[in-house]
């Protein structure tokens, strides 16, 4: 990773949105914060944040809706032991900073806490995971419903039995900035931009639909017409398989999960049970288990937000903090947590930059960034040319996921059989079910493939979404519970 001085670059935006036109300035920063601490605080922290979204969307041939939004304010919070004080207003200004002061000091008795900043705030350098930009400039009107009828173009032209075709379009230019109560200050200007692909297909009665897309932390330039050709195609295909796939068998068998995307269950089955929220309050099946061994020999889960131009990549975290690439698993012993600065500080372990929060208005927690298991040393073709019989997932839909005892249940979208080694037919309305530590372990076979979903994921914790990424090798699990329809 190429390590440059953005910091200065985004302080300055973020001053130029934030800060100036709304009569702010570093003095009025440093008087908030100030306030706060006449009474006892261990810690606080004001997170502004400027957001600008737009959405295009293609249906029946034409792109028949838009929308454009532009959101700001900002959030204030306060720390004392293991309690916080929170308020935010979508108004910025020197009266809302001395509400929202206000509010979050009464956590605490009355007293000056001797904790204060001092002297001019200091930036600490950012990484560069992504550039400055803004997407919704990258492209005239035109050129973005351009994008659209392209990929419909791309899609029909793929099979005459596409009855339907739906696309959408969006980007995102967030700008925050963070001020901390240790004297800290720190911006980023994120962009975010995702398309996405469905298609219905019919052939003799039976319809079935299939998906695809993805994105990334650049802007609309990244949709080249080789990308948007295999989003149209990946699409197309997954669909005219399902309409020869048969019911899907049930009970135990082995398993191979395909490569990139069938991560999201490693993210919901895994990821969540190693956020230090959950381990800090006992609720995870992860808690007190450091130095354990909690997965096969192999295998190593890491958390990486430091990945360039990926959607679950930050410059900084929403705590102001410098991701990083955790190693959670290594060979199959527990290693780390995932921490924010409260949690990190309850729990006596070091911060590894996962402290996120979906806007200004909401509190951050330990989330996940890019989260994946690295590569082993088998050929796919070998993985699945060792099973006699049993199921091969090479995509998923929804699942979910019992924090506290690892419990998982999840959907197959695209899924066949393995029978003497070959893949033979596809199957639908499979499920696996299964517990997140326990399938760890049973996992015999893993592949040298290691891939990252195409740029789609979000992630959803506490009522609160923030992009993710995921990714895997082939992997082949064993015992593993499939429910079906056969």
């Amino acid at each position: 990773m190429k390590i440059i001085d953005i910091g200065i670059q985004n302080l300055a935006t973020a001053r130029g949105l934030l800060l100036t036109p709304h009569n702010l300035d570093e003095k009025d920063l440093q008087r908030a914060i100030g306030d706060i601490f006449t009474h006892r605080i261990d810690y606080a922290d004001l997170y502004f944040q400027y957001t600008r979204r737009e959405a295009w969307f293609l249906e029946e041939g034409t792109v028949k809706s838009g929308s454009f939004s532009i959101d700001q304010g900002v959030g204030v919070r306060a720390i004392v032991g293991d309690r916080t004080a929170f308020a935010y207003s979508n108004s910025i200004s020197n009266t809302a900073l001395k509400e929202a002061t206000a509010a979050t000091r009464s956590i605490a008795a009355a007293g000056c806490n001797q904790t204060r900043i001092g002297g001019n705030f200091k930036s600490p350098k950012s990484s560069a995971c992504y550039l400055p930009c803004d997407p919704l400039n990258s492209l005239d009107a035109n050129k973005k419903v351009g994008v659209l009828e392209r990929i419909e173009t791309l899609a029909r032209s793929r099979d005459t039995r596409i009855t339907q075709v739906m696309a959408s379009l969006t980007g995102e230019y967030d700008v925050i900035l963070v001020t901390r109560s240790d004297g800290m200050m720190a911006a980023d200007v994120r962009p975010l931009v995702r398309l996405s692909i469905t298609v219905i297909v019919e052939s003799n009665g039976k319809r079935e639909i299939g998906n695809s897309g993805g994105g990334a932390r650049l802007d609309y330039d990244y949709f080249t017409d080789k990308l948007l050709e295999r989003y149209a195609y990946e699409a197309v295909d997954s669909a005219v398989v399902k309409l020869d796939a048969r019911p899907a068998p049930a009970g135990t068998m082995t398993v191979v999960l395909g490569p990139g995307w069938p991560g999201i269950l490693l993210h919901e089955a895994i990821g969540h049970g190693l956020e230090g929220d959950f381990n800090r309050k006992g609720s995870s099946a992860f808690s007190g288990r450091l130095g354990e061994r909690v997965a096969a020999k192999g295998i190593t889960v890491v958390d990486n937000g430091t990945l360039p131009n990926r959607r679950g990549s930050l410059n900084i975290d929403d705590e102001g903090n410098t991701p990083q690439c955790t190693t959670l698993i290594e060979d199959g012993i527990l290693k780390a947590y995932m921490q924010d600065s409260l949690n990190a500080r309850l729990m006596k372990m070091p911060l590894t930059g996962n402290g996120r929060r979906e806007s200004y208005a909401t509190l951050p927690m330990p989330r996940m960034s890019n989260t994946y298991m690295l590569a082993g040393d088998k050929d796919p073709n070998e993985i699945i040319s060792s099973v006699k019989h049993g199921l091969y997932a090479v995509n998923f839909g929804g699942g979910q996921v019992d924090i506290t005892s690892g419990k998982f249940v999840f959907s197959t979208s695209e899924a066949y059989m393995i029978e003497n080694g070959k893949v033979t037919y596809p199957v639908k309305e499979a499920t696996l079910i299964g517990n997140g530590p326990e399938s760890l372990k049973e996992v015999t076979m893993i592949g040298k493939d290691m891939a990252l979903d195409s740029g789609v994921g979000v992630c959803g914790k506490e009522g609160q979404s923030v992009p993710v990424g995921v990714g895997q090798p082939t992997l082949r699990m064993e015992k593993m519970t499939v429910g079906g329809t056969a």
